[in-house]
């Protein structure tokens, strides 16, 4: 997996970006850095990474705007890295689409165990083949392409949205509580504060109200949620 993998690493600080291209490289990763948040989003943009290390305080357009940017394009994975201290919202993080988190200062062995299983996660859910779509009436989710067609129409729709949907649709019927979710569409452990699963179900819904009466997003109180098929 390594030898052609590409990580972008992005920090303000030199002595850090340095210190993780030497480090990676010599892990078998070929690694690019960025300074600034407008430098990163360049750099993305040409060297289309397979992960990107992105620290929150950037001079320009910090990490949390460069994740929002970064996901408007892709759905590479993107793991946010801030100073102990700092002002940080893992919900935030979530909702805008990070796939995991690390607070400086970090173990480096850590580190890198953490961006590995990012990315057998990554590649676990985007090698299932281009032709495995979940059907249901009006409905189609397919998660190697990134796509949801509603009525045989595209319908645009943020990825961990999709990879949300995807997971519960291709569970149907089972019902999985907002931590579960949490663990296994964002990888997190337990965070302590699940509002974001509530938010991304909230906006599915949206989306799926009124496109057929076979399938429902269903609410079970005081468990969680599930996709529930209907007569």
């Amino acid at each position: 997996m390594m030898a052609d993998t590409k990580i972008l690493v992005v920090d303000d600080d030199s002595n850090v970006s340095e210190m993780l291209k030497l480090y990676f490289e010599n892990e078998g990763y070929d690694v690019k850095t960025a300074a600034d948040g407008m430098e990163a989003l360049n750099a993305f943009k040409i060297y289309s990474p397979d992960l990107v290390l992105l620290d929150i305080m950037l001079p320009k357009k910090d990490g949390w705007q460069v994740c929002r940017e970064i996901r408007e394009m892709s759905s590479k994975p993107v793991i946010m890295v801030t100073a102990k201290g700092e002002v940080f919202d893992k919900v935030l993080g979530l909702e805008l689409g990070a796939d995991d988190f690390v607070v400086k200062p970090f173990d480096i062995k850590e580190l890198s165990a953490r961006v590995k299983a990012v990315l057998r996660r990554y590649q676990a859910q985007t090698h299932q083949g281009d032709d495995e779509v979940i059907k249901f009436e009006n409905i189609e989710i397919s998660l190697p392409k990134y796509e949801l067609k509603l009525r045989g129409k595209s319908v645009e729709i943020p990825p961990k949205e999709l990879q949300l949907l995807y997971f519960l649709a291709s569970n149907y019927n089972r019902v999985f509580t907002r931590d579960q979710l949490l663990d296994k569409v964002w990888g997190f452990d337990y965070l302590g504060d699940s509002r974001t699963v509530d938010v991304h179900v909230k906006r599915l819904r949206e989306k799926l109200e009124g496109v057929s009466d076979k399938w429902v997003l269903k609410t079970v109180w005081g468990v969680g949620y599930k996709f529930e098929l209907l007569g």
